[in-house]
């Protein structure tokens, strides 16, 4: 692979300028189709086949296709707990509703106070207007929101407190925002600093930029054909903007790094892709496999977060090994700061200038090896311990300062806490109002039940619908448990079939499905991960210390996620805007994209201790002298891909901001704690034996990630004098 890549990294040195006409082409024609092609995104979560979803697709045959639109629900309070149902109340209520039904997109807007179907709490002091649109959820324009939202304030003006809730000011999530562009402005100042160039730092930055931009541009074209979540683009871009400058940092450091022992540009740029590239390609495969992995766990709407966030990956690799060895070509040696550029070729083993704290660290570490690898075990073991009382649900509490939180409470003051998420039930077959009717009693009689309706059934009477309000609120364990008692009540109901559903049920169905994967996913990881690197370094034992630092990641960023999402620790300082479960989808998405990057860090920097073990350093000295020489650039990855991930934190969206918290504690985590004390101290302390292979083991393939055969090729063939020369 080092060959063939070296090969490629030569072919891009030559043929630089065509090199980046293509990626700009490719731009170009990504940025054309995305403003041509696009279509909307989905803000739900459901999986087929589940009861949930199947009832659903038969409330839609059995009672008609309307609904499929967006809804509103305006809520309204009276002034000082007067009535709403008369005087200048009812008249400025009635206004409201008139308004609302005018609203542009807007196909009807009831009535609160009207006596057929009343939507006026017992003290008539708190109704609401449910107000339909055409469009489905995520397709309200920001126009018709505003128009809603002027709306509201108008009525604001009589004294009235009025509040929206529902699914029409759900709003797509946005990428490019202050969070993210403070991400990225941080992101360009450590890369400065490392470099000690701006123009270099800028080029790393842009180069990412490409690849990322590309990646968006072909998700945002897939709208227009697939149903996609909202949330696809911006965890693409969150993973793919941060492995980007990752990737493009190694291969160009190393790139650096050969200038500086003498080379030319030309060789500098083949041996660069050769060595870091063949550790970019591996450590890239490994987020990709783990991405598309979540395709077993049979979730479509995961399996289509995973592919679109895997071919941005793809196309991050691409870049890197492509347009980035092709703009090196064209910088040459200005790449290097002033002072170096014209300094004595340094020798191979030359220890890098400014390593002189992480020469120091690794020392202390691998001489205090059992204290550092027993303190940072135990300090890690103790921040995952709220990891096993995590919680997860879809139903994500709005903002506490938002007009939907707001809208909520007054729902909940009003009809209950459980009116935010009533249950449907639909009773399917002949009869089936009647035996609707029958079970209405069993089922007023469950625990945590406040209400149940009339039952409605269809035109044909080959179906009926009864809603259950719950006494606890849709987030709640009673609720949970209230799903599963109703489902085991409708069990003895015969000659028809029952279904429950409503939104709350499809979150129960989807977070046990999802808590279901969880171990299995994590098994299959950590099972990749130690086949991975079994063939990367050839040992047994390197590979358990890798899996095993991965595990602490995991437990260490879950667990100070449910402290902060779910427990509430910190939570107003670091402005989380509410606290609750966390989101379903997020665990199994965090150790997807943890399993990947923490290879990365691994392969990155064990190859460099594996590289100077074959090369005859005694496994202690091994270990130092390839952490003085990865460490720099792995602490410089980590710094960068922190910020990427602290600055989709600050945003609105609760998905991307749970996410990005634990992406952000877990790089924390795993670079400073698991790769700089575990996984040094654990060889130090394993010593030769660190690199055993059983010769039973010994037919597997050299993947040959530290470039092992371009330097035979140099010994055997040396370069013709004035190659690659600038």
């Amino acid at each position: 692979m080092a060959l063939l890549l070296s090969r490629l990294g030569a072919f891009s040195h030559r043929h630089r300028l065509a090199v980046v006409l293509v990626w700009l082409l490719v731009l170009l024609g990504g940025g054309v189709g995305a403003a041509t092609l696009a279509g909307t995104t989905s803000s739900t979560f459901s999986i087929p086949g589940q009861e949930s979803t199947t009832a659903l697709d038969l409330i839609e045959e059995d009672f008609g296709a309307g609904g499929n639109g967006a809804t509103a629900r305006v809520v309204v309070q009276s002034p000082d707990g007067s009535p709403l149902t008369a005087g200048t109340n009812a008249a400025a209520l009635a206004d409201l509703v008139a308004d609302l039904g005018q609203l542009p997109g807007v196909v009807s807007a009831s009535d609160p106070l009207d006596p057929a179907a009343p939507a006026v709490n017992p003290d008539q002091t708190i109704a609401y207007s449910t107000v339909a649109y055409t469009e489905p959820v995520g397709g309200v324009t920001v126009e018709e929101q505003d128009a809603l939202v002027a709306a509201v304030d108008d009525a604001r003006g009589t004294g009235l407190t009025v509040e929206i809730g529902g699914e029409a000011l759900t709003e797509p999530v946005a990428i490019g925002g202050i969070g993210e562009a403070a991400g990225v402005l941080v992101a360009l100042v450590i890369l400065a600093i490392t470099y000690g160039t701006l123009v270099t730092a800028g080029m790393n930055l842009l180069t990412a930029v490409v690849g990322v931009g590309v990646g968006i541009m072909g998700i945002t074209i897939a709208t227009g054909f697939l149903d996609l979540s909202s949330t696809t683009s911006a965890l693409a871009g969150m993973l793919g903007l941060a492995v980007g400058i990752d990737y493009a940092l190694f291969i160009i450091s190393r790139y650096r790094q050969e200038l500086r022992r003498g080379s030319t540009v030309g060789t500098a740029v083949s041996t660069a892709v050769g060595t870091a590239g063949s550790a970019v390609v591996t450590a890239g495969l490994t987020v990709v496999i783990a991405l598309v992995g979540l395709a077993v766990v049979g979730i479509p709407f995961l399996t289509q977060m995973g592919i679109a966030a895997a071919g941005t990956i793809v196309v991050a690799v691409l870049v890197a090994l492509t347009l980035v060895p092709a703009v090196l070509a064209f910088l040459g040696r200005r790449t290097l700061p002033r002072t170096q550029r014209t300094a004595p070729a340094e020798t191979g083993d030359a220890p890098a200038r400014g390593r002189g704290f992480l020469a120091g660290w690794v020392t202390a570490v691998t001489r205090h090896r059992v204290v550092a690898l027993l303190t940072a075990v135990v300090a890690l073991g103790v921040i995952a311990v709220p990891f096993f009382s995590m919680q997860t649900t879809l139903v994500q509490a709005m903002p506490e300062n938002s007009t939907q939180a707001r809208a909520e409470q007054l729902l909940a003051a009003g009809f209950g806490e459980g009116f935010n998420g009533p249950l449907t039930v639909l009773f399917e077959g002949s009869g089936a109002a009647e035996a609707a009717a029958g079970a209405r009693e069993g089922i007023a009689g469950l625990t945590d039940v406040v209400a149940v309706t009339a039952p409605i059934p269809n035109a044909d009477d080959t179906a009926a619908l009864l809603t259950v309000v719950p006494q606890s609120g849709p987030a709640t364990q009673a609720t949970e448990t209230l799903v599963a008692d109703l489902r085991a009540q409708l069990a003895d109901v015969g000659g028809v079939d029952t279904y429950v559903t409503g939104s709350t049920a499809v979150s129960v169905d989807v977070s046990e499905s999802l808590d279901a994967a969880l171990p299995v996913y994590l098994v299959l990881v950590v099972g990749l991960a130690l086949v991975l690197l079994v063939l990367v370094f050839r040992s047994l034992l390197v590979p358990l210390v890798g899996v095993l630092g991965f595990l602490l990641t995991i437990g260490a960023s879950l667990g100070a996620t449910v402290a902060v999402f779910q427990w509430g620790w910190l939570a107003d300082a670091i402005g989380v805007p509410s606290t609750g479960p966390l989101l379903s989808l997020a665990p199994i998405l965090v150790i997807g994209i943890l399993f990947g990057l923490a290879m990365d860090y691994q392969i990155f920097l064990v190859s460099r201790m594996h590289e100077a073990h074959s090369h005859g350093t005694a496994a202690s000295e091994a270990v130092r002298r390839g952490f003085r020489q990865a460490a720099p650039v792995v602490v410089t990855a980590a710094l960068i891909m922190f910020s990427v991930f602290a600055g989709f934190f600050t945003g609105d969206e609760a998905t991307i901001k749970t996410i990005a918290f634990a992406l952000a504690t877990g790089i924390l985590v795993d670079a400073f704690v698991v790769r700089m004390v575990v996984v040094p101290a654990a060889l130090a302390l394993l010593g030769e034996r660190a690199w055993w292979l059983p010769r039973w083991l010994s037919w597997l393939p050299q993947l040959d990630v530290e470039g092992s055969a371009l330097e035979r090729r140099a010994d055997s063939a040396p370069e013709p004098v004035g190659a690659g020369a600038r």
